[in-house]
């Protein structure tokens, strides 16, 4: 097998190119990059690992279980970690077989209540300090961080607290780049930008915000990014920096960790669903992803952090909305 590039891998695998660097950044998946060639590449062993990750994925396997598992050839050590999930799953088997047999208690006792008003409270009671003893939070209530595309069915409780906020208009720095990486690229222009003319000291309550641009799923098939930083009005901006206003709106936020981009789709579809509140952004504007915005909600530690990509690192997923007349 002749070596993939990163589009050929996201392409194939359904794995998106910012899930593959996001592997990557944490040490799971290591890709290549030829002296004659500009862009990063996968070999077929990277490809085989891929692969292994993303079946051990299915199986609701913890990144840091899979990292294990793969980076330990001894038998025993993979035993011992499925053994654990095996065990685990166990105990949510037996958790929602108790849900279920106390679900089916209830509605019996609802159904004598409809016969016998009344007498089906001091029943219930019974059920309800059952209920009460239940673990709060068990092991099936917990987000897998990264979940495959193919559980976006199951909407999680956390799209419950969807916030509605609005953005003032602001002056921006724009960096822009289309081509390999082009996240990193802007990156660290923004962060040289901000960092040498010691914008955070004169701008403590600066926001950092992205976008695809164009978004890989755009027709042309290109993948780049474009990211911002607040600045004053009245900043003067480096070369290869742009200066933009933004003119402000009303958005609907929800709060991600570093790589569940998924769960744009969630979002998305929360906002199509609402009673209250339309899309504001442009369907046919695939090349700026449709006036989507990601915010980087701990930019200010991130500047202060060795690592430029910190595994905590969080995002507010915004998706433009306006009421609805």
């Amino acid at each position: 097998m002749d070596n993939m590039t990163v589009i050929e891998v996201s392409h194939t695998y359904g794995v998106s190119a910012r899930m593959l660097r996001y592997y990557e950044q944490i040490g799971l998946l290591q890709s290549s990059r030829r002296s004659d060639y500009a862009y990063r590449t996968y070999d077929k062993n990277a490809v085989l690992r891929l692969r292994q990750i993303l079946l051990l994925r299915r199986l609701r396997l913890s990144l840091q279980s899979i990292r294990i598992i793969l980076d330990n050839p001894d038998a025993s050590t993979a035993l011992k970690v499925l053994e654990e999930k095996m065990q685990e799953v166990g105990v949510e088997i037996q958790m929602l077989e108790q849900i279920r047999h106390l679900l089916l208690q209830l509605c019996n006792t609802l159904e004598k209540g409809r016969q016998n008003p009344g007498d089906w409270i001091d029943h219930s009671a019974l059920l309800l300090n059952s209920i009460e003893n239940l673990p709060r939070q068990s092991t099936w209530y917990k987000e897998d961080k990264m979940a495959r595309n193919d559980w976006n069915t199951q909407r999680p409780a956390l799209l419950q607290d969807v916030r509605i906020l609005y953005l003032p208009p602001f002056y921006v720095a724009s960096a822009h780049y289309i081509g390999d990486d082009p996240e990193d690229y802007v990156g660290r222009m923004i962060d040289d930008y901000v960092r040498e003319s010691d914008l955070l000291t004169r701008k403590p309550d600066l926001r950092h915000f992205g976008f695809n641009h164009p978004n890989p799923t755009d027709s042309t098939g290109s993948h780049g990014y474009e990211m911002w930083v607040t600045v004053p009005e009245d900043e003067r901006l480096p070369e290869g920096l742009k200066k933009k206003f933004f003119p402000g709106g009303l958005y609907a936020a929800h709060m991600i960790s570093m790589g569940d981009f998924h769960e744009w789709e969630w979002l998305l579809a929360w906002v199509n669903k609402s009673e209250k509140y339309l899309f504001a952004g442009d369907w046919n504007d695939g090349k700026h992803m449709h006036g989507l915005l990601e915010e980087h909600l701990n930019y200010v530690g991130h500047l202060k952090l060795p690592n430029t990509e910190p595994e905590e690192l969080q995002l507010d997923l915004l998706v433009p909305i306006r009421d609805k007349i």
